[in-house]
């Protein structure tokens, strides 16, 4: 077991269940191969990390899915909004681990160099989050569970990352600020990074 885990959240691939603000303008279908691609990048920059992954399913743990239970613990999300989710993530994972970084499965921007940069700035802050272009977060890090950032935000609003500094401040921690990648939840959103699916 390393001092880092990374964690991962998805929603379990389902036509008609993932990315439905993307489906409503581009069908299901794509909007499924869109984010079949969004896992397999994610994936891919998760498993040239070295630390303990975990993967939290949305619905059900998948053992037969392409995420390799050799590099990832597999668990699924507690029930409750967005926010009671993943402090729950963080409340079974960091007490065995030194830090905890959580990301998105959404973020075609999200780079081995970016999660590197994060568990770095751990060593020097109470607290990483790197901003979205629409006002949310796409990963969130910490040394010791504070599930006060996670509650009392109106979860995807334009103020969320706002609103989640104002909870680590109120706190008294400190906190680094990562690069502002996008996240797609919309067709322009996708179209911007020029991926073939």
């Amino acid at each position: 077991m390393t001092d880092n885990a990374l964690l991962i959240t998805i929603k379990n691939p389902e036509k008609g269940k993932v990315k439905t603000r993307l489906a409503a303008t581009v069908g299901e279908e794509r909007a499924l191969e869109i984010y079949l691609a969004l896992l397999t990048h994610t994936r891919e920059v998760a498993q040239q990390m070295s630390a303990d992954r975990y993967l939290f399913y949305s619905n059900f743990v998948d053992e037969n899915d392409e995420w390799d239970g050799r590099f990832f613990t597999k668990k699924k999300q507690s029930s409750g909004d967005i926010g009671e989710r993943m402090a729950n993530c963080f409340a079974e994972t960091l007490p065995q681990h030194a830090k905890a970084v959580l990301v998105g499965s959404d973020i075609p921007g999200l780079s081995r160099e970016i999660l590197e940069l994060a568990f770095e700035k751990l060593s020097v802050f109470d607290f990483v989050i790197g901003p979205a272009e629409d006002g949310g977060y796409y990963l969130i890090g910490m040394k010791v569970f504070e599930p006060a950032v996670f509650q009392d935000i109106e979860w995807s609003t334009p103020a969320v990352f706002e609103k989640t500094i104002q909870k680590m401040e109120g706190l008294g921690k400190t906190w680094f600020q990562l690069p502002i990648l996008s996240d797609v939840d919309y067709e322009e959103d996708w179209e911007q990074h020029g991926w073939e699916v």
